[in-house]
This record gives structure tokens, sequence and C-alpha cells, in this order.
């Protein structure tokens, strides 16, 4: 059974979601059978109906929402609406931290009856996705709101996915063990008490994390202006020559097959 990823957009913070230098669409994950919406973002369902082939959101099973920042889920009613064909089939599930749904929420009170259920995201807690598949959380990230990193453990094979947060020691620990690592890298450098308020990785935290959690394949996501100002793939590759480890940047549509990992 195949397994993929579909990077739908790969825009990270506020500017490049706002100018729209790359889509701030979600990522789609097709793991033993299931579909799964992480962090649907502005534009995500006009790119689900032009990705080829195309994305049927009435077919995804889960949402997952890593934090209730706009870039990460402001379709998430949208996606919602189309996962229960407008609410007249109740079907799939939404993961969301409890500040997404309590305070300042972002999802919908009319749609919350949609999903056939609403799981409350916790730290380090473990939640059974499918039959297959446990989706693991992180420890919460360092990060304005309630954030929490996700990881996939499926039949011999991990995929972890670190979203927005800033470095802190313990962090590479949350990620230990995965086969693939996907990061998002908004940075590429850092500079004092502004960087600290923003709370987002830089390229350097990224080679630490990478060098630390030894993954089989690294996938650099979620870029913001100085980044892709420094060109993300050439960083990349930087990084593979430097650490003997398979990096990549994502680009828009870009489709990574699993099981070629």
């Amino acid at each position: 059974m195949a397994r993929w990823i579909k990077f739908l957009g790969t825009a990270g913070a506020r500017f490049v979601m706002m100018h729209q230098l790359r889509s701030s669409a979600g990522i789609w994950y097709h793991l033993e059978g299931m579909n799964i919406m992480v962090d649907p973002g502005p534009g995500t369902l006009v790119k689900c109906a032009h990705s080829r082939p195309r994305l049927n959101p009435t077919k995804l099973d889960a949402i997952i929402l890593s934090h209730k920042h706009i870039d990460h889920s402001t379709e998430v009613n949208v996606m919602i609406e189309a996962m229960t064909d407008g609410g007249f089939k109740p079907r799939g599930r939404l993961f969301a931290p409890r500040d997404a749904l309590e305070s300042d929420p972002v999802v919908l009170q009319y749609l919350r009856a949609f999903p056939e259920e609403i799981v409350l995201l916790q730290p380090e807690s473990t939640y059974p996705l499918g039959h297959q598949i446990t989706l693991r959380t992180s420890p919460q990230h360092l990060h304005p709101v309630e954030t929490y990193g996700l990881c996939f453990e499926l039949p011999n094979q991990v995929i972890g996915h670190l979203v927005d947060t800033a470095y802190f020691d313990d962090l590479a620990i949350a990620y230990a063990g995965v086969d693939v690592l996907i990061l998002h890298v908004v940075r590429f450098r850092g500079e004092g008490d502004k960087e600290k308020r923003i709370q987002h990785l830089n390229i350097t935290d990224a080679e630490k994390i990478i060098s630390s959690v030894k993954p089989r394949l690294a996938v650099l996501t979620h870029f913001g202006l100085s980044m892709l100002k420094a060109r993300p793939w050439e960083l990349a590759q930087q990084l593979s020559n430097r650490l003997g480890i398979k990096v990549v940047a994502a680009n828009d549509g870009m489709l990574l097959n699993l099981d070629e990992c």
C-alpha cells in the first residue's frame, strides 16, 4: 500500500503567506490507506482541486491542527465542511490543541458536530489513527500559542513533523528514532530578542536537530522570506554534504514517496 506526502504549500510566516511567494496550503499525508490533512492554511481547498492527480477532501479521514496561527488554520472550517460533505455525512476526526477550540477559537461552533470526533491534543500523548497508525505528539513547543509537533508511527517507519517552535535543547529528543523528519525552518538566521518573540527555527537550529536525530531523510519546509532569499535548495544540499544525511528542500506541489525513503 503506497505511502506518500503531498506538500500543497511551503510558505512560512506572514510575509511569504500574505504575498503568496509560496503557497500557504497544508500538507496531505496518505498513510496505510488513510488521508490526513495537517495545518490547512490559506488556499488549501484550491490547491487540492488543482493537484494532479486531484486530491478529494471528501476522502479525508482526519484533519490535524498543530496550532491556531492563521497560516496553519485559516481553512480548517472549509476542510471540515469538505471532509463531511457539508455535514450531511459526518465522518473523520479533528485533532487540535485546546486553545484552538476554547481560547480565541478558530473552529466554528456549528461545524463541531460534523466530524465523528474532536480530539484535544496534549503533550507527549499517543492517539490511534487507524489500524496500523499511531499519532504521537511532542512536548509543547516554544511558540506564542499552544503548539505540538507530530510523529506518525507506521509499521517499519516513523515520520516526524517538527512544526513551528523556538529551539530548545531537548527538542531533538522528542523526534528521536524517526526515519523521515520534516522541519519548519522559517528563518535563515536568528538575531536577538526579536527572534525570540517570533519563536521559529533557523537553518543553524535545523542542522543541530538533524545531526542529533540522524533521520534517513530530512525535509525542510515552511520558509520565511530570509530562507527564500538564501535559496533553501542550496542550503539543503550543503547540509547533506556536511552531515552525510539526505536533506531536501520542499517545493509547492512536491510529492514525497515514503516507500522510497
